[in-house]
């Protein structure tokens, strides 16, 4: 497969020309980088106005995916936006006052992107035993559009933080057959289209789907993708760019974007193999993590996520006594510890990981579980409260109030709390225990 954007940028690079023009590094090695650094010059294409390079690599990309494929350079979070924008437009041209019913995992731009388009989610009931997950199942999804028939979109987690996944496909038939669309947030999956069959949420029946490409393909940070499934409007398809456009940066990567499109080479040549062969060698991983007493939770086939407390130790402590034997692990919070893999992490890795995890001795299991999340009052809209005047408070202070702005970090970046629901005292543990101290909350008028 052909790769226009990196072929371009290679031949200006290697042509020096006299660069009167952004960057202001002008392509003087500082990084390293520099010298593949470009804007929008002539011949390099527009991102969001795509007619030729950027047009024919995003082509190549959506003959790999199967579907209406645009780049991302600003990682999920921007093709998360464009999607909710986009299920609202569709909506709109369909008569329909948009309704997106959406899993309580979701991430927090989610909740950003319904604050800038004014939408006050209706949030599924059924949340998993931790906030990071929720195992939406058709029964669920029977039981919302009996109660809700108005819903015009259903928004959905898969693979989820901790390596769950949802079987989409026959939660497409029913949002289809209700006349909904079905979103997936598949930032952790780029990878599950190169899998002998593929769990990729576009042949599962997806309307729209974001990839984080950087996270499990050989792609730079920031680099994503925005799948549009085949069967949608052409009307919609030919609005992708402009959504995309409403929330990026005028100024896309240009060293991201060679990353995407050498990554259609990547994907269509060698990935696949590798992919297969780094898949067995996690498993064997996986069966010998379990043999030797450890949880694991999850069926994401490059991901392992312990669950540690059985073993005797919160997901925190691991993490450390990884980190000490040079290990660096994704994400841990009290309950569990996550480790990325790829077909591009060294086969000796699992056994790295094997041989330091055989040195941690078993002691007895932690009893503490995670304070439930309780029902909660939303009292203003996700728009009302982030766009209101706010103040930061320490937990202690925060019952009674109202959440202005979710209180988490990346990872995981999903919120314990919506904003614009109001702050009970069986929070306050829920916060002191995943390590939140302060919150923001909505001024008293």
């Amino acid at each position: 497969m052909n790769t226009p954007i990196w072929d371009f940028v290679r031949k200006y690079s290697a042509r020096a020309p006299l660069r009167l023009h952004m960057p202001g590094h002008k392509g003087v090695s500082v990084t390293g980088a520099e010298s593949l650094d470009i804007t929008e010059i002539a011949g390099a294409d527009s991102l969001f106005d795509a007619a030729g390079i950027i047009a024919e690599s995003e082509a190549n990309a959506s003959r790999l995916f199967g579907a209406h494929t645009f780049y991302s350079t600003e990682g999920s979070s921007l093709a998360i936006r464009a999607m909710i924008h986009l299920a609202c437009l569709h909506a709109r041209e369909s008569g329909k006052k948009p309704l997106i019913a959406a899993a309580p995992n979701a991430h927090k731009t989610f909740l950003s992107a319904a604050a800038l388009l004014d939408l006050e989610p209706l949030w599924l009931e059924g949340a998993g035993e931790t906030y990071l997950s929720c195992p939406v199942t058709v029964e669920m999804l029977q039981n919302l559009f009996a109660k809700h028939p108005n819903v015009t979109a259903v928004y959905v987690t898969s693979p989820d933080y901790l390596g769950n996944l949802i079987d989409l496909a026959p939660l497409a038939e029913i949002c289809h057959a209700n006349g909904a669309l079905l979103l997936c947030d598949n930032a952790h999956g780029a990878y599950l289209k190169f899998l002998s069959p593929s769990l990729h949420p576009m042949d599962q029946g997806v309307d729209l789907c974001c990839d984080s490409a950087h996270k499990t393909l050989p792609v730079l940070t920031g680099g994503a993708y925005l799948h549009l499934n085949r069967n949608l409007p052409k009307s919609l398809v030919d609005q992708a760019k402009s959504a995309l456009s409403l929330f990026a940066s005028t100024s896309p990567s240009y060293l991201i974007l060679q990353s995407l499109d050498l990554a259609n080479s990547s994907c269509a040549e060698a990935f696949p193999s590798d992919l297969r062969k780094t898949v067995s060698r996690m498993e064997d991983l996986k069966e010998t993590l379990r043999r030797q007493g450890f949880s694991l939770v999850g069926q994401e086939p490059l991901k392992i996520t312990l669950a540690p407390k059985a073993y005797g130790y919160p997901g925190t402590e691991v993490e450390n006594f990884l980190r000490a034997g040079e290990i660096e692990c994704e994400f841990a919070d009290p309950d569990f510890v996550v480790m990325m893999f790829s077909p591009l992490t060294a086969p000796e890795a699992c056994k790295a990981v094997e041989e330091r995890l055989k040195n941690l001795p078993r002691q007895s299991p932690v009893s503490e579980n995670p304070p439930p999340c309780l029902p909660h009052e939303g009292i203003l809209s996700p728009r009302a409260a982030m766009l209101a005047p706010s103040e930061e408070v320490c937990v202690e202070e925060a019952a009674g109030r109202i959440l202005a702005s979710p209180s988490v970090g990346c990872p995981p970046a999903v919120p314990l709390l919506v904003c614009g629901q109001r702050i009970v005292p069986e929070d306050l543990p829920r916060f002191r225990y995943y390590g939140v101290d302060r919150v923001r909350v909505v001024k008293d008028a």
